[in-house]
C-alpha cells in the first residue's frame, strides 16, 4: 500500500478523527491546529494541548504581533506561512516566577538582538528574559510550547466538541 502524505494549511485542511487503541475518546484531547488558528484572532494564544502546567498554544500569525516576553524559555514552531521573529534583550526582564508569556505592547527598552525567519517546519527558541515579536508576511500558523499563563486561552469545549 502506498501512503500519500498531505500537509494541511490554514487555508486548506481536513478535519481528522482519532482511532482508539484502548480507552474512551473522552480521555483524549485532540484538535486541528489549522482549524483552531482559522477561528482565532491574530496572535491569540489558544491552548491545544496540556500536560500539567506545560501547554502547546496555537496562534494565527497575521500581520505584526505586539511584543511578548517570558521569564522562562519557550519554543515556537512555524506550521504554515513565513514569519519573522524580532528579539530585544530587555533591560528589565520579566520575573522568572511568573508563568507563561506576558504582553509588553510597545517595544521594551533594551538592545536589539536581530531576527529569525521561519518557514513551515522551522523552530525557534524564545529565550528567557528576551522580548520577541512576530511578523507574518502572509497568513500563517505558529505553535508555541510554554507554561500555562495569563495569556493562555483555553477553549476546550469549542475546539474539542465542534
Amino acid at each position: 500500500m502506498q501512503v500519500h502524505t498531505v500537509f494541511g494549511s490554514i487555508t486548506d485542511y481536513t478535519k481528522g478523527t482519532i482511532e482508539l487503541v484502548s480507552g474512551e475518546a473522552r480521555h483524549y484531547v485532540f484538535s486541528n491546529v489549522f482549524e483552531v488558528a482559522a477561528k482565532s484572532r491574530p496572535y491569540e494564544r489558544v491552548v491545544v494541548a496540556r500536560n500539567m502546567e506545560y501547554v502547546q498554544e496555537v496562534m494565527r500569525a497575521d500581520g505584526v504581533s505586539p511584543w511578548f516576553a517570558c521569564g522562562h524559555d519557550e519554543f515556537a514552531l512555524c506550521m504554515d506561512g513565513e514569519i519573522t521573529v524580532d528579539f530585544i534583550r530587555m533591560k528589565v526582564p520579566p520575573s522568572a516566577d511568573k508563568n507563561g508569556a506576558v504582553l509588553l505592547g510597545d517595544a521594551p527598552e533594551g538592545a536589539r538582538m536581530g531576527h529569525v525567519k521561519l518557514k513551515r517546519g522551522h523552530q525557534v527558541l524564545l529565550g528567557a528574559g528576551n522580548a520577541y515579536r512576530f511578523t507574518a508576511t502572509r497568513l500563517g500558523v505558529l505553535m508555541q510550547q510554554t507554561v500555562l499563563g495569563d495569556l493562555s486561552v483555553q477553549k476546550w469545549r469549542e475546539i474539542c466538541f465542534t
